[in-house]
């Protein structure tokens, strides 16, 4: 299965599960295109079997470039099987109130573009305490002692289920190569 991946990354963490999902399919036999949302305007993606895309919430908000890729690819992004990987640190805890936030962001983003992917899976980012600026890492440290009162603090901290997104990445494939 020829697979395009294509990403918007603030602080590198989605940029790293864009990557490992690369690795992950390659070692599955699939072949697969991997672009930063700002670089993959040229890709047909008529040419692929499916597609990622995959981006972070911020304040609410995906990155522009990947909102502004998912509209401008609208309609080739809705011809070909695709999936949403939506990262954030909402998907790393269990908590209603942001879980529902997170699927209210997916469909603000369904609504902006006018893309449905087939599959959304909300995927955990990290805290990345040593790319933060000042107020930044204030805020964010903020944010991890009330999600985590015991971590220490100020150390960058990852809560990417690894196995969990390569089951879900191998699921999908296998029921997209099952539809072929």
């Amino acid at each position: 299965m020829k697979t395009a991946i294509i990403y918007a990354s603030t602080e590198g963490q989605t940029r790293k599960i864009a990557h490992h999902a690369e690795d992950f399919l390659q070692g599955e036999g699939h072949g697969v295109t991997l672009r930063n949302a700002t670089d993959a305007g040229d890709l047909r993606l008529s040419e692929f079997d499916a597609v990622i895309l995959a981006a972070s919430v911020h304040a609410g908000k995906y990155q522009s470039e990947i909102v502004a890729y998912a509209k401008d690819h609208a309609n080739a992004l809705n011809q070909v099987a695709s999936m949403f990987l939506s990262v954030s640190l909402g998907a790393a805890g269990d908590d209603a109130t942001e879980w529902s936030a997170l699927r209210c962001y997916v469909d603000d983003l369904k609504n902006d573009t006018g893309w449905t992917p087939d599959k959304v899976e909300h995927v955990a980012g990290a805290f990345k305490f040593t790319e933060y600026d000042f107020f930044r890492y204030w805020a964010m440290r903020w944010m991890e002692s009330k999600r985590d009162p015991s971590a220490p603090a100020g150390e960058d901290r990852e809560y990417t289920d690894w196995d969990r997104l390569d089951k879900t990445l191998k699921d999908w494939t296998r029921a997209r190569s099952a539809a072929s």
